[in-house]
């Protein structure tokens, strides 16, 4: 299947590349937010393509719109990665001056008053654990910093099975009514960072449509948020990425037609090391304190950018067979590639995406 540059836009776990007109590059800049793009593309029909990117929340995001105007693109789209700055700000793991760093330092001694997206963000991290039986759980931040995927080190046994004693969600105290957020033992810490990125794009895409914009894309790596159509009316085409494409050779093994939606994919092929012939990557299982195993990648698509982040990591944790029928349980369409290759897809995608390759 053959795909032309910015026909589709790319959904692909984790970070560390991007592609750029097809280019890859590595991230290997300091995390500032900085505009590296600004297009416009005429089209027939409802205006113009704009397209913006910058770095952000330690990854790169691309915003597209449908405008008449450049000036009224460029005015919508700067606030809406104004939005997306500020959430990032608020939510960032290794911050010193985050909420959420605030919440793991009080961690065992007192709660600690947040502010609404800070609640409303770990109160859709609960919601999603619940659904999952723990699959996806935010306390997994006291075991995470022991993994150092640049050093292509492994934590040492012992330090994995002390901290593995402080994960558990249901240790979060979440007082809607006091705006507080506790973590009942000291040493545990929440990471937003398997939800975040779905969060802000949810988020900016609201910004966007408040400034007039109709139609348009958020893209924060593999977590991308759709509303409207393209100027000819036609869905947005999102690609999603091989999670084997140094092996296979394609880029994309999927192409999904999107509106006013949200897909998010999460995969073991972003940030990963070998060793011993074991590949070791950085989605963790809650209940071990290691990388999950049973899936290459997992896309899901559903209403909000904030339940495709979670629950495509939440997925690809319960492995194919668990996460195939979680995703059957919960309404929401996805596409799992198994460790051995093979492409499963929901009923309820089936006519909306085109495969490269042979799917079940």
């Amino acid at each position: 299947m053959k795909f032309l540059p910015g026909n589709h836009i790319k959904t692909k776990a984790g970070v560390g590349k991007f592609t750029l007109s097809g280019i890859s590059h590595s991230l290997a800049f300091p995390l500032v937010i900085f505009c590296v793009l600004f297009l416009s593309v005429s089209c027939k029909g409802g205006g113009n393509l704009y397209k913006k990117s910058a770095i952000s929340m330690d990854t790169l995001v691309t915003i597209t719109v449908v405008s008449s105007s450049e000036k009224g693109a460029d005015k919508a789209i700067d606030s809406a990665f104004a939005e997306i700055n500020r959430i990032g700000k608020l939510l960032n793991f290794f911050s010193a001056d985050s909420e959420v760093t605030q919440i793991n330092r009080s961690a065992g001694i007192a709660p600690v008053k947040v502010s609404p997206d800070t609640l409303e963000i770990i109160g859709e991290a609960i919601d999603t654990a619940e659904k999952t039986d723990g699959a996806f759980d935010i306390t997994i931040g006291a075991v995470s910093p022991l993994w150092d995927f640049h050093k292509k080190e492994l934590p040492s046994k012992d330090a994995v099975k002390e901290k593995i004693k402080l994960v558990g969600y249901k240790n979060i105290v979440l007082d809607k009514e006091h705006a507080t957020v506790f973590l009942k033992k000291k040493g545990m810490a929440i990471d937003l960072g398997g939800i975040t990125k779905g969060y802000a794009a949810d988020k900016a895409a609201k910004v966007l449509q408040q400034q007039g914009i109709h139609s348009g894309i958020v893209a924060a790596a593999g977590d991308i948020r759709a509303f409207g159509a393209r100027p000819d009316g036609t869905p947005w085409k999102i690609g999603i990425e091989n999670p084997r494409k140094k092996d296979e050779g394609d880029e994309v093994f999927a192409v999904v037609s999107l509106s006013n939606q949200a897909i998010s994919t999460s995969g073991d092929y972003e940030r990963f090391f070998f060793k011993d012939g074991v590949r070791y990557h950085h989605i963790l299982d809650p209940k071990t304190g290691y990388p999950a195993y049973g899936c290459r990648s997992v896309t899901v698509i559903t209403g909000k950018g904030v339940h495709t982040d979670a629950f495509s990591t939440a997925v690809f944790i319960l492995g194919p067979r668990k996460g195939m029928e979680a995703l059957k349980r919960l309404g929401f369409d996805g596409v799992i590639v198994s460790d051995d290759g093979t492409i499963s897809v929901t009923d309820g995608i089936r006519g909306k995406v085109e495969f490269a390759r042979k799917k079940t």
